[in-house]
C-alpha cells in the first residue's frame, strides 16, 4: 500500500500546467531531477501545502490532506536557505521543531538531544548560526526537524550552497536518519548522479510533467527519453 498517494495533481500558470501522479511506499527516498522550470519546487509546495492545486488530490497514508494547513500536515519541509535564527543558539533553533515558543517539557528535551546527537552537532549547540559553518548550519535545520517527528520529509535542493563532499555527507546523513527513524524522504535535485546515490527511486520532471520514473541505475545509465538524454548531457557538462 502507498504511503504517500498524489492523483492527477494539477495547477496552472499561464501556459504552464503541472500534471502529475504518483505513487511512493512507506521508508521509500524519491530522488526528483529535472531541469529548471519543471515543477519539482512546485511539486513539493503542493504537498506541503504552500501551494493550493487547481484540481487532483493528496494522500498520506490513506488518508487525504488537500484541506489541511500546512502546519497540520503530516510532514516537515526543508528549503534552499536553512531559515536559522541569527539571535538564537543552534539548540534553540532546533527546539522550534519541538514548540515555537521554546516552551520545553522533558520529553521535548529528550527529543532535541536526540536529534542533537543523530546530527552530530551536541558539543556545538550552543553556538549561533554566524559561529559554525555552512555543513553545521544544514545539520542544524535537519535536526529541526526530526524534533517535528513527522512521518514525511520534502527536501528542496538544501545542500546546493555546500561542496561536494559536504553533500555527499549530508546524503548520507540524511540516508543514516531515513533508515533510523523509518521516514518516507522526497529530495529535489538538480545533480542526478549525486541524489542516486540515496533515492530507492527516481523521478524525472520537464515542463510539468512526469517522463521517468523508475530505478536511479537504470534511468542514469540507460536513460531511453530523449529529453532525460538531453538532460544528463546537460547537468555532466556543467
Amino acid at each position: 500500500m502507498s504511503f504517500l498517494r498524489i492523483k492527477n495533481l494539477c495547477l496552472t500558470f499561464g501556459d504552464w500546467t503541472l500534471d502529475v501522479s504518483i505513487e511512493l511506499a512507506a521508508g521509500r527516498c524519491l530522488g526528483i531531477i529535472g531541469p529548471s522550470g519543471a515543477g519539482k519546487s512546485t511539486l513539493l509546495s503542493l504537498i506541503a501545502g504552500f501551494e493550493t492545486p487547481y484540481s487532483g488530490d493528496i494522500f498520506i497514508d490513506a488518508h487525504p490532506i488537500n484541506d489541511l494547513e500546512p502546519s497540520h500536515r503530516p510532514l516537515t519541509f526543508m528549503f534552499q536557505e536553512n531559515n536559522l535564527f541569527n539571535h538564537l543558539t543552534l539548540y534553540e533553533n532546533i527546539a522550534l521543531g519541538c514548540h515555537p515558543g521554546l516552551k520545553l517539557s522533558q520529553i521535548d528535551r529528550r527529543q532535541i538531544e536526540i536529534a542533537l546527537s543523530a546530527t552530530e552537532l551536541s558539543s556545538i549547540a550552543a553556538r549561533k548560526p554566524s559561529d559554525v559553518s555552512g555543513g553545521e548550519r544544514q545539520r542544524a535545520a535537519l535536526a529541526r526537524c526530526l524534533c517535528q517527528k513527522q512521518p514525511l520529509l520534502l527536501l528542496d535542493e538544501p545542500f546546493t550552497s555546500l561542496d561536494p563532499r559536504l553533500r555527499s555527507q549530508m546524503h548520507q546523513l540524511v540516508n543514516a536518519l531515513r533508515k533510523q527513524h523509518g521516514l518516507t524522504v522526497l529530495v529535489v535535485s538538480h545533480m542526478p548522479h549525486e541524489v542516486a546515490h540515496i533515492a530507492d527511486e527516481l523521478l524525472f520532471m520537464q515542463d510539468g510533467k512526469i517522463k521517468e520514473h523508475g530505478d536511479p541505475d537504470q534511468l542514469l545509465e540507460n536513460p531511453t527519453h530523449p529529453q532525460l538524454i538531453n538532460y544528463l548531457e546537460f547537468t555532466s557538462s556543467r
